[in-house]
């Protein structure tokens, strides 16, 4: 295969081209799926460097493991579930990391739905609560809510029950309502 066959491909052929040795068809697949596997290592992980991190031994998991691919999924999720399990496995290693609760003067308080920066202060604010949810909990919300996948696609790509999925996602709905009330009413902080 040639560049341009290379681009024409599918994700499946260039995963088996890659397998058989063909070079470069690992690097068109990782250019197509780069920026959504960067957003999921950021959704799941606690810092950039971690999100870093997990993605490149992620990517390296995958490179080595390609062949072994069996096509019971799509290319993307398959690369996805290594991704989130990479998340996973550095969260789990740097277990004994403090948690930092935000004290309520240091929350910049929204003015008016016109002011620009009131998004960005809503995004980190957001960003904040997700961050106190279990890991396992983040990850299913995340899946469900904010990537669009069903329960049971969900289920299938963390590896645990649809009702497992129905109940973190549950759970960490309310302990986000519980941590975000707040930002109904201003005057009513922490």
């Amino acid at each position: 295969m040639r560049g341009s066959a290379l681009d024409a491909a599918s994700d499946f052929e260039l995963l088996q081209a890659h397998a058989r040795g063909v070079r470069h068809a690992f690097a068109v697949l990782l250019r197509r799926h780069q920026d959504h596997l960067w957003q999921t290592a950021m959704r799941i992980s606690y810092t950039r460097e971690d999100a870093a991190d997990a993605l490149q031994d992620a990517l390296l998991s995958a490179h080595r493991t390609a062949g072994t691919f069996r096509a019971e999924a799509e290319v993307r999720s398959w690369l996805h579930t290594i991704v989130v399990n990479a998340c996973l496995d550095r969260i789990r290693r740097n277990k004994a990391r403090p948690s930092v609760a935000v004290a309520p003067e240091h929350l910049v308080e929204i003015r008016t739905e016109r002011d620009t920066y009131a998004h960005v202060e809503v995004a980190i604010t957001l960003d904040h609560a997700l961050f106190e949810l279990t890991p396992e909990q983040r990850t299913a919300l995340v899946a469900v809510d904010v990537e669009g996948y069903t329960v049971a696609e969900a289920a299938a790509l963390l590896g645990v029950p649809e009702g497992t999925i129905k109940s973190r996602c549950a759970r960490a709905r309310q302990r986000l309502q519980k941590s975000l009330e707040f930002l109904r009413d201003p005057g009513n902080r922490r």
